[in-house]
């Protein structure tokens, strides 16, 4: 079996890359970047170099595979986020029918059931649908929950001011995911011959953003340590301060409000899966060698 991850060596495509080899398919890694080729390889995969905004290179690395994982590469600097996400969905999809390819898994989001009011996920709802028009394909949405990783986020402000804050917090529910249980849910969709999902979420625990900060806290050493709400506008002035680009920080702001009233959830709640392998304190060990690092 002849399978194409795209996402280089990312958090959870590097992973997945190793769990597919060590099933015995072939494995070919889609990277923009030259200097990823020796990594690729020493994975015993193959290397793919080019952009997943190319149609044409795009129709070439699918030729011939029997199944792709497809996700959008993040980039800040995109004027428009969603647009940014459009477009790639369109060129994932037109090259995936004219490539002939039938089985495909895209990494969506949580929250990627609604239309609008999500920030960034507005792409993944986007892009679920441009990805549902394509025919005769066998589709998977795989709909993680918030990243573990962009926790480390918050260590800056955590060493500065001794709290976390956003524009959610206290009481709020944050259901979190680790990168490698993500790769594990994709590559038992890629090899799924039966019972194939049309959407599939993804999640390692779920807390009370209070609780996080405390596991966290008790893992640095600071074990009154807060998770506090604040302000829209003072979260807004200080991504922008930070260098986010406007439009990136209105999403990311968007995002946030969407955790906090709930609405990122519904749908999770509704549906939701048994935890990865991988809770919160496993993840707080790694949160705290990196906090210390500096």
């Amino acid at each position: 079996m002849k399978i194409v991850v795209t996402g280089s060596l990312g958090n959870i495509s590097k992973p997945l890359a190793q769990e597919l080899v060590q099933k015995g398919y072939s494995v070919t890694v889609v990277s923009s970047k030259a200097e990823r080729i020796k990594d690729i390889e020493a994975l015993s995969a193959k290397p793919a170099i080019g952009s997943v905004k190319d149609v044409h290179f795009m129709t070439e690395t699918f030729m011939d595979a029997d199944a792709v994982y497809c996700m959008n590469p993040p980039d800040f600097t995109a004027p428009d986020q969603i647009v940014y996400y459009q477009n790639i969905g369109t060129c994932y999809a037109k090259a995936i029918e004219k490539s002939g390819i039938r089985r495909v898994v895209y990494l969506s989001s949580y929250g990627a059931h609604l239309p609008s009011g999500t920030g960034f996920i507005t792409g993944s709802y986007k892009t679920e649908k441009i990805l549902d028009a394509v025919p005769g394909i066998s589709l998977t949405h795989i709909r993680p929950t918030y990243f573990y990783y962009n926790l480390l986020g918050f260590i800056p402000m955590i060493k500065a001011l001794s709290y976390m804050g956003s524009v959610y917090g206290g009481s709020d529910k944050l259901a979190m995911v680790s990168p490698k249980d993500i790769a594990l849910a994709v590559a038992e969709e890629i090899s799924a011959l039966n019972n194939v999902k049309k959407v599939r979420y993804v999640t390692s625990d779920d807390r009370a953003c209070n609780e996080i900060a405390s596991v966290l806290g008790n893992a640095i050493g600071l074990p009154d340590l807060k998770w506090n709400i604040l302000p829209k506008e003072q979260v807004k002035q200080s991504l922008m301060s930070a260098g986010t680009p406007k439009n990136a920080a209105e999403n990311l702001i968007e995002l946030g409000q969407a955790v906090h009233t709930s609405i990122l959830r519904e749908d999770y709640e509704l549906n939701k899966p048994e935890f990865g392998k991988i809770p919160l304190e496993d993840f707080a060990k790694e949160f705290a060698a990196i906090y210390h690092q500096n």
